[in-house]
């Protein structure tokens, strides 16, 4: 085996490690040490002030479909970056939520990006989606390779479920580390959509 190969396969079990010890969560604690610059408020979502907030990571890939996403060819647009898997029962708890959620925002400037997680193959992924009528696409992170770009300290994905709101700017606003109902959405997307 080559070192290039090592050093993948190494990553790929620490990633693994990682979402086993945090995966299909029901909230949890903010990362990161220090001053992070980020409230968690008393419904479990965390904020950035507009003026500290950091850039959200590249974010691009094949969805479970197949076809391509880059999240930053929707800047200026909000988006709700949702990460699941088909095999978490929070996930499919508020995937109904989702749905009639991005629905309702449809064409007035807000993108809706699955990061599908830890399925081992895309139709369990596909299925799910079909059965909960998810119509945005889902970038296929089996590993969690997506989630470990966001940096330590920041608003990042820690958990399954977890939603992120990027702003126009492309910075990430919002966090919620739980599966979240219509209203809780809502609370976290809205106050982002108000902004000029």
């Amino acid at each position: 085996m080559s070192t290039r190969s090592r050093a993948v396969l190494l990553s790929a079990v620490a990633v693994t490690a990682a979402l086993s010890l945090s995966a299909c969560g029901k909230g949890g604690t903010s990362g990161g040490g220090g001053n992070t610059n980020f409230v968690t408020g008393n419904n479990g979502i965390d904020t950035v002030p507009v003026s500290e907030r950091t850039a959200a990571p590249d974010l691009s890939g094949k969805t479970i479909d197949g076809k391509s996403v880059d999240v930053a060819d929707y800047k200026g647009q909000v988006v709700v970056i949702n990460v699941w898997g088909s095999w978490c029962s929070p996930c499919r708890e508020e995937a109904q939520y989702f749905a009639k959620v991005s629905k309702a925002y449809e064409g007035k400037g807000v993108r809706f990006v699955g990061i599908n997680t830890r399925d081992t193959s895309t139709t369990p992924a596909v299925e799910f989606e079909k059965a909960h009528g998810i119509t945005y696409p889902s970038l296929y992170d089996p590993t969690g390779k997506l989630m470990l770009r966001f940096k330590k300290g920041t608003l990042n994905p820690q958990l399954i479920p977890s939603t992120l709101i990027i702003d126009r700017h492309g910075k990430v606003a919002a966090r919620a580390l739980e599966a979240l109902d219509d209203t809780t959405l809502l609370k976290m997307l809205k106050p982002v959509v108000a902004e000029k």
